[in-house]
C-alpha cells in the first residue's frame, strides 16, 4: 500500500505536516527499515524506479503530463527482498523545479526531508551530468542551514573542528548517493577513453583550482556532494522506450522496453537491495519503522513551526518516548507472565517464576530502549518490578493461608465432634486427644504443596488450641497435678519450636525475596554494561568510518593539487581521530558506569519487604 506521508496543505501556503495514516503504519513496523528517497527535478521518471524497486508495475503514480503527480513525499513499505526481518522503505518525493508550485523554499525542504529519512538518497536527472545538472542538485550548498547535527548546548564541539568538522558531523548520518542519469545518449569516454559509470560522476565531481567568484561558485555544489556524501554511485539509462511511448510506461509490457534500459534498471536494483544499508542514527543505531515515524513527526512538525531539524534533539526526543514505551513494555511482559503462575507455590517456584519473568522483561526493555546512557530507564523498570513483585508475594501468602487454614479445619473435624460428644472428658481423655492432635499434625505435614504460610498458619492454629487442650487436661481427673505441669511444659515447648520454625519460614523468605532482588539488580546492570558496550564500538566503528573517508577526502585533493584544502582538512580529521580515541578509552569506564546506574535500589526493596 502507498501512503501519502509528508503532505504540502494547500490551505497553509504549503505547510508540511506528517499523514496520520502513514505514521500509524510506520509506528506498526518493529523491523529495521532500509530506506530509500528519490529527488529529482519533476517529470523525469523518478516514480518508475521506485515502482521498480518495489517489485511492481504500478503503485507510485507515474502521470502522462507535463504537470506533477507527487505532492510533498510518499512511502511505500515491502518486505526486503534479501534482508530477513528487514523493511524496505521506498520514499517518492515531490518533483523539485515544479512551475506550477514555483516554491523553491518548500523544495529545499523536501530534499533536506529526505536526507535526514533515508539511508540512501537517489538523485534523478535527465540527459548528462554537466554543470547545469550539477547547479540543479544546489539545495545540496543549503544542507547546513536546514539541518543541524547538534543542538545549541553542544555545538561548541563542531565549531571547534571549523566547516570540515560540520562536514564531519553530517558524515555520520548522511545517506549514501546514487545519480540516476535517465535518457542518456552520450557515449561513456573522456577525452576519447572508455570510462566506468562511477568514474563519469567523479570526473564531473572534479574542482576547479582558483579563487574567482565564477570558480568559487562552480566548486560549491561539487565540494558539498563530495564532503556529504562520499559513498557515491551513479547509474546511466538510455531512453526506455520512443518518444510516442513514454506517456504510457507504466502500462507498457517489459519486452517493449529496451534491452539497455532494462539491464540498467536490474542493475539498479540489484544494488540497492545488496548495498543500501539499514537507516542508521548518528552513533550507528539502527532504525526501526516505529522510530522512522518519531523522526519523519518531530522533523516535520519542526519544519511548519518555521524552526530548523536537530538531529541531536530528534534522537533524544525519540529516545524518551522509546525508552518510556520499553519499561511499559518490559513491565507488561513481566506482569502477564507472574499471571500465569498457579498459587499457591513455595518460595523456590516463586523464585523461579519471578527470575524469568525478569529476565524477560529486562529483554524486552533492551530490545526497544537505546541511548538510556544513565541507566535511568532501567532503574525505573526495575523498581516498577520490584512493586509487581509484592502483588504475586501476597496473592501467593493469601492462597497459601487459605489453604492451610481451610486444611487444618478439615483435619479438626474429627476432635471437634468428639469434643462435643464429650468422648475426652473422662480419665485418660488427655491421652486420647493428644494422639488425636498428633495424628492431625502429622497429616498436616504430610500434605504437599501448602506454600509459603505453612508453618505460620499452623503455629496459629496450635496457639488457638491450646485453651482447647488446657480444658481437656484439666478435666482429666486421671492426671496428677506433677504430670499436668509437665504436659504444659510440653505444650510449651512445642508451641515455641513451632513459632521458631515459623520464623525460620519468613526468614528464608525473605532472603530468597532480597537474592531475587540482588540477581535482578546483576542482570539489570550486566544489559545496560552490555548495552554501553554496544553503542560505544558502533560509535566508534561509525567514527572510524568517517575518518577514513575524510582521510580519502584529503588524499584525492592532494592527487588533483589542492594542497591548500587538503591542509585545510587536517583540523577535522585530528579532532576524529581524537574522537576515535576517547571512544576506545570510554571502554574502560563502562563498567564502572554499569556498577553505577542502579543506586540504592536493594537498600530500597529491604526497607519495602521489611517494613
Amino acid at each position: 500500500m502507498v501512503f501519502s506521508t509528508v503532505r504540502r496543505e494547500k490551505n497553509l501556503s504549503g505547510t508540511l505536516r506528517v499523514v496520520p495514516e502513514a505514521l500509524s503504519y510506520l509506528m506498526g513496523v518493529r523491523q529495521p527499515v532500509v530506506v530509500v528517497a528519490i529527488v529529482g527535478l519533476y517529470r523525469t521518471g523518478k516514480s518508475y524506479l521506485m515502482n521498480k524497486l518495489a517489485g511492481k508495475q504500478k503503485g507510485f503514480s507515474l502521470g502522462a503530463t507535463i504537470q506533477s503527480e507527487t505532492k510533498g513525499i510518499w512511502m511505500w513499505c515491502v518486505p526486503h527482498p534479501l534482508k530477513k526481518d528487514h523493511t524496505l522503505v521506498l520514499l517518492d518525493t515531490e518533483g523539485l523545479g515544479d512551475v506550477e508550485k514555483g516554491d523553491p523554499v518548500n523544495d529545499a525542504w523536501i530534499f533536506a526531508l529526505a536526507i535526514l529519512l533515508s539511508s540512501t538518497l537517489v538523485y534523478n536527472s535527465k540527459g548528462a551530468i554537466d554543470n547545469q545538472a550539477v547547479e540543479n542538485l544546489q539545495y545540496v550548498t543549503e544542507l547546513t542551514d536546514r539541518i543541524k547535527v547538534k543542538s545549541a548546548a553542544s555545538a561548541s564541539a563542531v565549531e571547534d573542528g571549523g566547516d570540515d568538522g560540520a562536514d564531519a558531523q553530517f558524515l555520520q548520518f548522511f545517506p549514501s548517493f546514487v545519480w540516476a542519469v535517465r535518457d542518456f545518449t552520450l557515449l561513456l569516454e573522456i577525452n576519447g577513453t572508455k570510462v566506468t559509470e562511477a568514474q563519469y560522476l567523479e570526473h564531473a565531481l572534479t574542482l576547479k583550482k582558483g579563487n574567482d567568484k565564477k570558480t568559487v561558485a562552480y566548486n560549491l555544489p561539487r565540494e558539498c556532494i563530495r564532503n556529504y556524501f562520499p559513498e557515491r554511485r551513479c547509474f546511466v539509462f538510455e531512453t526506455p522506450a520512443a518518444p510516442q511511448k513514454m506517456a504510457h510506461l507504466e502500462s507498457m509490457d517489459e519486452n517493449q522496453l529496451s534491452p539497455s534500459f532494462k539491464a540498467v534498471t536490474s542493475k539498479f536494483c540489484s544494488y540497492i537491495y545488496n548495498e543500501s544499508s539499514v537507516k542508521k542514527l548518528k552513533g550507528g543505531l539502527p532504525v526501526t519503522g516505529r522510530m522512522l515515524g518519531h523522526l519523519a513527526k518531530t522533523y516535520v512538525e519542526t519544519i511548519a513551526r518555521g524552526g530548523v531539524p536537530c538531529l541531536e534533539n530528534a534522537v533524544v526526543a525519540m529516545a524518551q518516548i522509546e525508552n518510556q514505551a520499553a519499561v511499559q513494555d518490559g513491565l507488561l511482559v513481566y506482569k502477564k507472565g507472574m499471571q500465569e503462575i498457579t498459587f499457591p507455590v513455595d518460595m523456590e517456584e516463586m523464585s523461579r517464576q519471578h527470575g524469568h519473568w525478569d529476565s524477560q522483561a529486562i529483554e524486552a526493555f533492551k530490545n526497544r530502549s537505546f541511548k538510556d546512557e544513565k541507566g535511568e530507564y532501567m532503574k525505573t523498570l526495575m523498581e516498577a518490578i520490584q512493586e509487581a513483585y509484592a502483588a504475586p508475594l501476597i496473592e501467593n501468602e493469601k492462597a497459601s493461608e487459605d489453604l492451610c487454614r481451610q486444611l487444618l479445619s478439615q483435619l479438626s473435624e474429627p476432635i471437634a465432634k468428639k469434643l462435643k460428644n464429650g468422648f475426652y472428658a473422662k480419665p485418660g481423655g488427655y491421652e486420647l486427644y493428644s494422639a488425636d492432635c498428633k495424628i492431625l499434625l502429622d497429616e498436616y505435614n504430610r500434605k504437599p504443596n501448602k506454600g509459603v504460610k505453612t508453618e505460620e498458619i499452623l503455629k496459629n492454629f496450635l496457639k488457638e488450641k491450646s485453651v482447647e487442650s488446657a480444658a481437656v487436661m484439666l478435666a482429666d481427673k486421671k492426671l496428677t497435678e506433677k504430670e499436668k505441669k509437665i504436659h504444659e511444659e510440653r505444650e510449651k515447648a512445642a508451641l515455641l519450636a513451632q513459632q521458631k520454625k515459623a520464623e525460620e519460614e519468613k526468614r528464608l523468605q525473605m532472603e530468597k525475596i532480597l537474592k531475587d532482588e540482588r540477581e535482578s539488580h546483576e542482570k539489570a546492570v550486566e544489559v545496560i554494561r552490555k548495552k554501553m558496550e554496544d553503542e560505544v564500538a558502533l560509535q566508534k566503528k561509525e567514527l572510524e568510518m568517517t575518518l577514513e573517508c575524510k582521510l580519502k577526502e584529503q588524499r584525492d585533493l592532494m592527487q588533483q593539487g589542492f594542497k591548500a584544502k587538503s591542509d585545510e582538512m587536517k583540523r577535522a580529521i585530528n579532532s576524529l581521530r581524537a574522537e576515535v580515541s576517547q571512544t576506545q578509552s570510554s571502554n574502560a569506564i563502562v563498567g564502572i558506569l554499569a556498577s553505577m546506574v542502579l543506586p540504592g535500589l536493594l537498600s530500597q526493596g529491604c526497607r519495602s519487604r521489611c517494613c
